[in-house]
């Protein structure tokens, strides 16, 4: 049975049973997958163990995306914010994509998923940008669902980049001010080609965007939960997209 919630913001062990309309799924749905820190300290374990237990949710919330017929499912993997923890966890964090995809590609190519990146890349270890680019390559052909992973992305540090290749474009006459609109500016994003998110989710009970798709989330819908990110499943997933489809969006106009 699936459990809903009361709008806004998601409560344990809440809510009644609800059917989807699958006229009215999110396109891009765009998760902050936080708490597996959390999660492992309330059971006595390393943080290490969290991440790890939090990539398990990453299959099963891809899982699901691709069952619910979601088309893009962006996850946000590491911000340039994180490498301010602990040089043990963030290597660990480095490692992971690494783990993941040696487990996991194999099936994502047979499920027909496109593995994508968005993120500043200067920063990652040789083998965390192998393990990403293996991936890309193989899965580029295919034509489901796209799973993106912000990796090392920061919204501030991607929109000032923007701003920087906009100026260099209007110094060397390439581009003049009066050409400058939001298409401009979106073309030169990290996640220019793909749509803005319909909805934004966050675990772990956390209210805020911590640097995430700032731009792009402009008009998202958002949905925050309590449930940590390794307890993160379909039924979850089901719940979000629930309240989505209760919701109008106006985009500042009337309906």
């Amino acid at each position: 049975m699936i459990k809903l919630f009361q709008p806004w913001r998601k409560k344990k062990n809440s809510g009644a049973s609800v059917s989807l309309s699958p006229d009215n799924i999110p396109k891009h749905v765009a998760i902050i997958m936080d708490g597996n820190g959390r999660w492992a300290r309330r059971l006595g374990l390393p943080r290490i163990v969290g991440h790890r237990s939090g990539m398990k949710a990453v299959k099963r919330a891809t899982i699901a995306a691709d069952e619910l017929g979601i088309s893009i499912l962006t996850l946000y993997a590491f911000s340039t914010e994180n490498w301010k923890r602990p040089k043990d966890e963030v290597d660990y964090l480095m490692s992971l994509p690494q783990e993941f995809l040696a487990i996991e590609l194999e099936e994502l190519i047979e499920k027909n998923v496109q593995v994508r990146m968005m993120g500043h890349t200067d920063e990652l270890p040789k083998h965390t940008i192998a393990a990403m680019e293996e991936a890309i390559e193989r899965t580029k052909q295919n034509t489901g669902l796209i799973l993106n992973f912000a990796l090392n992305y920061g919204s501030r540090r991607e929109l000032t980049e923007s701003v920087k290749d906009i100026a260099r474009a209007v110094q060397t006459g390439e581009l003049s001010v009066e050409e400058i609109t939001t298409d401009t500016i979106e073309s030169r994003l990290l996640s220019a080609g793909l749509p803005e998110p319909d909805l934004l989710i966050r675990t772990s009970g956390e209210l805020r965007l911590s640097n995430f798709m700032l731009w792009q989330t402009a008009y998202s819908e958002l949905w925050f939960t309590d449930i940590l990110w390794p307890d993160f499943g379909k039924e979850h997933l089901v719940e979000a997209v629930a309240e989505y489809q209760r919701r109008t969006r106006r985009y500042g106009g009337l309906t």
